[in-house]
């Protein structure tokens, strides 16, 4: 159904070739894709990587806050994360309009959240960039925008409330609770005479351990303050002005008793009945969520606080100027903008609200996982935002400094909980080798002391930080299915998967440490990343429903002793058991992901992969299975470099063939237009990516390059200056002449399949032609990627 959506969609409208740029860029970016059916996608009103995230909260599928799917709005709350899977996060302090309440009676208003809840006026729902507004049932509109640490909502009364016998007299109250009712302890207060409500809360993450505070400030404008307040439960009273909330130690529900504070006004002193309400957010102090909001938006000006965070998306996604091409149509342009906007979502710069240590280094949040983010969003923010970037890994290496470890997941100032290997070294290793030039203000000594760390020392809990399993990763070469490790405590699954991420965390650590010059340390890890083909069976077959694939060779569960274990090749795909590999006490050997998929991760050493699972031919043939049978999931990170490998066995036209398959039959412009959790822009990321033409080997100084879906792209590269621009010629709107003929980089002929960051760094032009048949170009041994064993040693690899 979605692949036939999309095909109608993309047919219905098409748009001359008009270059897309500056601020018409906004006009293609939809925040309601992935709203629904999953996608988890955060729709409301934030800036670019921005701490204050504001939308209507729902009784639904509220991880993001809102979804599309109909469900009743509770509130609306002024932090939230992006794509998340599972529980959801943050959607601290939801503040609630009422028009009056019933016989004009305190307490015929309405407290509780789940009483509360409104359902939504059909066909109310807008989402801009920097912007979010919905109508409620009860003809209250609602509109927000937001500066970096500031909400600002504008509320649209009805002249005469459907609340039965009431007159106009508005009531917004602001609740002690978050979306996932994990309140541990909190207080309020309301002042008398201003209105302004104020409070703090602790509260629990959603993906990791420990605590973290928070403190908003509320200020409202627009009417007289009539009178204020506190509710607890479902009764509300004039005395007192406050309250404190804590655990009971009986009831440990996840249901947690309904508190906050009001503030209900006369009518609106203006003929539109509009009332602005400001909401300030801090993780230091209620008196810095106060100053944050005055000094952020001194006059409630609706107008201007929404123009500037227009002008801030605006330079931000104004970097690219795209030419669609005669014919190309609207829907392919909103979903490659859509994407590139979900990717400047997260993470978060928390900078100056980091209460846990004294830093003048940025500090951000948010990191969704970094097992997930490494393989394209940190690709993506790297050649269209680098400033970012490097903001990001300074914050990394900080949390470094002050913790001990780098994350691999964190959220709300707390450790996550840790995937597989330790993917921050991937990160840092993929910064350095495309930016290192101009990486201002990282320290690379600290950063591989970091790596390093992850790759030599066991934390006591190695499920949020570092690794597990270093001994036998040192001693057998491999993590064993049933490990023995009494050095440190986290979940003893995933065997396969962790094996071959250690691998891939080692390379990159290999990587690092020759650029640094430490050159006993980069043959050390350059040797470890090579530890996946020990659990390597070469006789393993693999069979669907009793009928063999015609497959053999897979990675399997190894034991302390060497024995094989068994897992099926397929378990843990789409056909046979899909979420049965999560991180929990029996999450198997691998995650989120099936033999077959972990088999063909060695993105380090490509060639020997291909050797090993029987050459060229035969590797093609496995990767055309593996799209076609079912057991690839798209909607998984895991699922995108397998797009490109081709590429590695001399088929680049293949590669391109399946960017196609998948887009826009799995990523298009309607709610459900992802096909899995955005995972705080992944999914994101991935598309804008793939339709660029030049898809990352994360982790390496690797793009991949097919043809883009547009005619011509072009991107300013904010540090240096330079434009890279990539053309494509007998470019066609139906895409037929998808296949590279020939190509030139600067004018000279140009045969290699992939290219490095240079070319963004320094700017230039790819000229790509393109036919409707498969050529010879990027064929030859010379033309492919890089690989670990080609070119002799490992020691020059990228001097090539």
């Amino acid at each position: 159904m979605a692949s036939l959506t999309g095909f109608i969609t993309l047919v219905a409208f098409v748009l001359p070739s008009i270059a897309q740029s500056g601020s018409n860029i906004l006009a293609f970016v939809d925040p309601l894709i992935g709203t629904v059916n999953g996608g988890h996608v955060f729709p409301g009103a934030t800036l670019p990587f921005g701490m204050a995230k504001a939308v209507a909260d729902v009784n639904g599928e509220d991880q993001g806050g809102f979804a599309s799917d109909g469900s009743n709005i509770t509130g609306f709350s002024h932090m939230h994360d992006s794509g998340t899977g599972g529980s959801p996060s943050l959607g601290n302090f939801p503040i609630f309009p009422q028009a009056g309440c019933a016989a004009d009676d305190i307490n015929n208003c309405v407290f509780p959240k789940a009483t509360r809840a409104t359902p939504r006026v059909n066909g109310s729902v807008q989402a801009s960039p920097g912007y979010f507004t919905v109508e409620l049932a009860t003809n209250i509109k609602v509109e927000m925008t937001v500066t970096n640490h500031t909400a600002l909502y504008r509320f649209t009364f009805p002249q005469k409330p459907v609340e039965l016998n009431a007159t106009l007299s508005p009531l917004i109250l602001a609740d002690l609770s978050d979306l996932p009712n994990s309140r541990i302890n909190g207080s309020i207060s309301v002042d008398n005479s201003t209105g302004r409500i104020t409070g703090n809360g602790t509260f629990s993450p959603s993906f990791g351990i420990g605590s973290y505070t928070l403190h908003f400030c509320a200020d409202f404008n627009g009417a007289v303050i009539r009178d204020t307040g506190v509710f607890m439960n479902n009764r509300a009273g004039n005395e007192p002005k406050n309250l404190s909330v804590v655990q009971d130690g009986v009831d440990v529900s996840p249901e947690i008793l309904p508190a906050g504070a009001w503030t209900r006004f006369q009518a609106p002193n203006n003929t539109s009945n509009e009332m602005l309400a400001r909401v300030g957010v801090s993780f230091i102090s209620v008196e810095k969520a106060c100053s944050n909001a005055v000094s952020e938006i001194p006059t409630f000006d609706f107008e201007s606080v929404h123009a500037a965070a227009v002008q801030a998306w605006t330079d931000k996604l104004g970097v690219i100027e795209v030419t669609p091409g005669s014919g190309v149509s609207s829907t392919l342009q909103t979903v490659f903008f859509s994407g590139l906007y979900r990717t400047s979502i997260s993470p978060q710069d928390y900078t100056g609200e980091n209460p846990l240590w004294n830093s003048t280094e940025p500090y951000y949040d948010s990191f969704y996982c970094i097992w997930d983010s490494f393989r394209s969003i940190h690709s993506l923010i790297t050649i269209v935002d680098p400033i970012s970037q490097v903001r990001m890994m300074r914050s990394l290496i900080d949390i470094y400094r002050h913790e001990g470890w780098l994350p691999d997941c964190r959220m709300s100032l707390c450790k996550g909980f840790t995937q597989g290997g330790s993917n921050a070294d991937v990160l840092l290793a993929d910064t350095y080798l495309k930016i290192n030039t101009i990486s201002d203000g990282i320290n690379w000594t600290t950063a591989y002391e970091a790596v390093r760390a992850d790759a030599e020392d066991e934390p006591q809990n190695w499920s949020v930080q570092g690794r597990g399993g270093l001994t036998s990763w040192k001693n057998l070469h491999y993590i064993p299915t049933d490990d023995y490790d009494p050095y440190g405590v986290g979940p003893f699954t995933r065997s396969i998967s962790r094996t071959v991420e250690y691998a891939y965390d080692d390379f990159c650590i290999a990587e690092l440490a020759q650029a640094l010059g430490n050159m006993a340390d980069a043959e050390k890890y350059y040797e470890r990343s090579q530890n996946w083909r020990n659990i390597f069976r070469a006789d393993q077959n693999s069979s669907i429903n009793g009928t063999a694939t015609g497959f053999a060779g897979f990675l399997q569960p190894r034991y302390l002793n060497g024995t094989w274990g068994f897992q099926d090749p397929i378990f843990c795909s789409p056909l046979l058991n899909f979420t049965s590999c999560y991180l929990n006490p029996d999450g198997h050997e691998t995650y989120e992901g099936s033999a077959w998929l972990y088999t063909f991760f060695v993105p380090q050493d490509m060639a020997t992969l291909i050797a090993t699972l029987g050459g060229p031919t035969a590797f093609v043939n496995r990767l055309d299975y593996f799209h076609t049978s079912g057991l690839l999931y798209i909607g998984d990170e895991q699922g995108f470099l397998p797009v490109y490998q081709y590429h590695y066995a001399g088929r680049p036209a293949k590669s391109a063939e399946r960017a196609h398959y998948y887009i826009p039959s799995q990523f298009n412009d309607t709610t459900v237009g992802i096909p899995g959790n955005d995972d705080s822009g992944a999914m994101g990321s991935f598309v804008a990516l793939a339709m660029l033409g030049l898809f990352p080997s994360p982790g390496q100084d690797v793009y991949l390059i097919t043809p883009p879906f547009f005619e011509e792209w072009s991107i300013t590269n904010k540090l240096t200056g330079k434009v890279a621009t990539v053309r494509n010629v007998n470019f066609d709107a139906e895409y037929s002449n998808i296949y590279i003929q020939s190509a030139t980089l600067n004018g000279l002929a140009y045969s290699k399949n992939w290219i490095t960051h240079a070319f963004f760094l320094d700017g230039g032009v790819l000229e790509l032609t393109l036919g409707r048949n498969e050529s010879t170009w990027g064929t030859r041994g010379e033309d492919l990627p890089p690989s670990l064993s080609t070119n002799g040693r490992p020691m020059g690899y990228y001097k090539w």
